[in-house]
């Protein structure tokens, strides 16, 4: 189920926004959102490139918080870059849940990942 809700939301979640929220220019506004997924670049930067149990928020550099702060404020631009920072957000959020998959299913595995304390905190929400 991990894997269908982590691809559901990188690749259909982008297609339903553009549909219903930019009907007027739904193809291109899809192409901009799937995109952003070339922020996942920075898993270049890590050794190993990929690791099961590693969290992308906060490790890898183009999903820190700092990162994340400025994609914030491209909602607040025109077009294209209010949708380049939707996209990039819309996809911190996806691998955020999928970093809280990770945490339900074996916390200790992020013991040392940034995001501990903020998983932590919603996973006790729910």
């Amino acid at each position: 189920m991990q894997t269908f809700i982590h691809y559901f939301l990188h690749f259909g979640l982008p297609f339903i926004i553009a549909y219903f929220f930019f009907r007027k220019d739904w193809g291109k506004v899809t192409l901009i959102l799937l995109a952003t997924m070339l922020v996942d670049l920075d898993h270049l930067l890590a050794t190993p490139i990929f690791s099961s149990n590693r969290c992308s928020i906060g490790f890898h550099p183009l999903h820190t918080y700092y990162a994340i702060i400025i994609y914030t404020f491209l909602l607040f631009l025109r077009k294209p870059y209010k949708i380049i920072g939707l996209g990039l957000l819309l996809h911190m959020l996806t691998d955020f849940i999928d970093c809280l998959f990770m945490y339900n299913n074996c916390n200790t595995c992020l013991q040392n990942s940034p995001t501990k304390n903020i998983l932590e905190w919603v996973s006790n929400l729910f």
